[in-house]
């Protein structure tokens, strides 16, 4: 039999007021802390925005060195679709624009994601997959939506630098849900409603809750099952990477060298946009 893996370090993340001002609260369910504990995870922000609309908030801005992985947990009905996925390899330098004028109700899950050494300054590159083209699968009592890796027999299109499973699950009362993890791998869950039972801990709405890390190698296993009232999570796990990071404004980097580099590069236009990647480096799937 496989070793169960076990929840710990169970938390609350703390609701904030985020950097696009009015009606943006933004927590942070990853990060802050020591990145060794959660590599290759380097960042993950819940947004949650009901913007009044007028003046432009946010604009472009430049990433290097890392990849950012959006879920779209609900849409602003135009431009966000929910249930939508995005993952952008910025890799040696990339500026993309979020600049938002209209009233707009919208929230996302963004993850920064570290790159192996040997990648991290690879050419950029952009995934989306539309809702209804992402791997999703309806079993007793639970429904699973693989966005990224694999899950129960689903494999998501998308491709990945660092090795990443992304699952939204969905889970009616007393509901089950079983995956297959790496014993070397990194994960966690993030409950969104309700509430799961794993390894004897409970883990509610608004809490993010740690894979422990067992000794053996191999694989391993996780088992969650739903509260009375049902639940949502979002599971997420990727292998280390084990090399040290700087993190400094929006990049990612080497070595605290790198990060004048950088900001030259950008300053001077060297870092083209997300929107005129050649076609060889952008990829829709649906």
């Amino acid at each position: 039999m496989m070793i169960q893996r076990k929840l710990r370090n169970i938390a609350t993340p703390r609701l904030e007021r985020g950097f696009l001002g009015e009606g943006h609260q933004a927590a942070r369910v990853v990060g802050g802390g020591n990145f060794e504990d959660t590599d290759p995870f380097i960042v993950l922000m819940d947004d949650q925005l009901d913007l009044p609309g007028g003046a432009p908030v946010g604009g472009p801005h430049p990433h290097a060195g890392f990849e950012t992985v959006t879920l779209v947990l609900e849409g602003d009905g135009q431009h966000w679709e929910t249930g939508s996925f995005e993952l952008m390899t910025a890799g040696k330098g990339i500026v993309h624009t979020e600049e938002i004028t209209a009233k707009m109700r919208m929230r996302i899950l963004q993850l920064w994601l570290t790159l192996p050494p040997e990648k991290r300054w690879t050419e950029p590159f952009f995934q989306s997959i539309k809702a209804e083209s992402v791997p999703a699968k309806q079993m007793e009592k639970a429904e699973i939506k693989v966005y990224s890796g694999a899950s129960n027999g689903l494999t998501s299109p998308v491709i990945n630098q660092t090795p990443l499973t992304v699952v939204d699950v969905v889970l009616g009362p007393e509901g089950r849900f079983t995956q297959e993890v790496p014993a070397t791998y990194t994960g966690f869950i993030y409950v969104i409603e309700g509430a799961v039972w794993g390894g004897g801990e409970r883990v509610v709405k608004g809490q993010v809750a740690w894979l422990d890390a067992p000794r053996q190698a191999g694989m391993t296993e996780l088992v969650l099952i739903a509260g009375a009232a049902g639940a949502r999570l979002v599971y997420y796990a990727g292998e280390p990477q084990r090399a040290p990071i700087v993190s400094y404004g929006p990049f990612i980097a080497d070595t605290r060298a790198d990060i004048p580099r950088l900001y030259h590069e950008y300053n001077r236009g060297r870092m083209g946009h997300v929107n005129d990647l050649p076609e060889t480096q952008i990829v829709h799937y649906g």
